[in-house]
């Protein structure tokens, strides 16, 4: 049995199989899920699990090297863009119809359970040396 970290079995081995520049959208519960993804859906029940503590917990075991959120987020979820400048120096913010596009070729999808607006980001993987 794992001591701490992400204990759910399918985002573990998810997370293990990634790779450098291999792409993570975590998303809010309304964010469309684009096909041929692999998906690990957490959404228990609205604000459950919060997008924060999903994004803090994945920020705790992967490289990230770049990341992509919606341009809207400033104005519609200032808590979450707050929460995603401070976790992710760098942050590209495009429209949330360019986010879309480019969520389509993520390898990863992590869901949470957030109905907030705007509370996705798309991770690029880095590399640990």
């Amino acid at each position: 049995m794992k001591r701490g970290g992400i204990l759910n079995a399918a985002l573990s081995g998810a997370l293990a199989r990634l790779g450098h520049t291999d792409e993570v959208l975590v998303c809010d519960s309304g964010m469309p899920i684009p096909p041929g993804a692999e998906v690990v859906d957490l959404a228990f029940r609205p604000g459950v699990p919060a997008f924060a503590e999903v994004l803090d917990g994945l920020l705790a075991e992967l490289v990230v090297e770049g990341a992509v959120a919606a341009g809207e987020v400033r104005e519609a979820n200032p808590d979450c863009a707050d929460l995603l400048a401070g976790r992710l120096p760098g942050l590209v913010h495009v429209p949330h119809d360019e986010l879309k596009r480019r969520a389509r070729g993520v390898r990863l999808v992590v869901r949470t359970g957030e109905a907030r607006p705007y509370a996705n980001v798309i991770l690029r993987c880095g590399v640990a040396f």
